[in-house]
């Protein structure tokens, strides 16, 4: 009887394994795992299929706005991310969406909109970071290199360890005559990176303009 009840026991054991080993191939995809996976065209599919099934998934807005800005499909994008902003007015991932969008294509002012949105109302957002690293470029396209030292200074002090921004941090205080400020962050960068040859050039080029070794 023992040897029965044994034998029943490891019959059970091994449908349970082979059924739990088999149960994640039957999950649905995951577009956001695709997405950060670097899948983006497969992210959108699964999107897709999800909006069809349920118009009001925002998640899915989401998702597929990040992938197709990803892919430089800014119009797909803006389509969706306007239609998740009906969805949820306030969604500050959506709001941010919108600001990328509009920085992408060059229009400049819709998208500061959007950035001081985003930064009024997620001021520790996730996204802080960037959003004013995009301000900050924004106001140097607009040559407002004063405004761009405070939304860049404001993006390395989220990230200071960014060598890139801190070379846009300088080439703003270059432009903005304060010259001693700009040598301290091109340094900076160097520090970080010494190959960026944009931070050499700046400091070089404040050296000839100033005499200074």
């Amino acid at each position: 009887m023992m040897k029965i009840q044994l034998k029943h026991f490891f019959v059970y054991f091994f449908l349970f394994v082979i059924i739990f080993t088999a149960h994640p191939q039957n999950r649905p995809p995951d577009a956001l795992a695709e997405y950060r996976a670097g899948n983006y065209e497969r992210a959108i599919q699964i999107c897709r299929s999800e909006i069809d099934e349920n118009p009001d998934n925002l998640e899915s807005h989401v998702v597929i706005c990040w992938s197709l800005i990803r892919l430089n499909r800014y119009e797909e994008a803006m389509r969706f991310a306007r239609a998740g902003r009906t969805l949820h007015r306030f969604d500050v991932r959506i709001v941010e969406i919108l600001g990328e969008i509009h920085f992408f294509q060059g229009m400049n002012n819709e998208a500061l909109q959007y950035f001081q949105e985003y930064a009024s109302l997620a001021p520790e957002g996730q996204r802080i970071d960037m959003v004013y690293y995009y301000m900050g470029e924004i106001y140097i396209r607009q040559g407002k290199f004063r405004h761009a030292d405070i939304a860049l200074s404001t993006a390395v002090h989220w990230v200071p360890g960014n060598a890139a921004w801190w070379v846009r941090l300088a080439y703003t205080r270059e432009n903005a005559g304060d010259l001693s400020s700009a040598i301290e962050a091109y340094e900076r960068a160097l520090s970080l990176n010494p190959q960026l040859n944009d931070a050499q050039r700046g400091l070089d080029r404040i050296r000839r303009a100033t005499g200074a070794q």
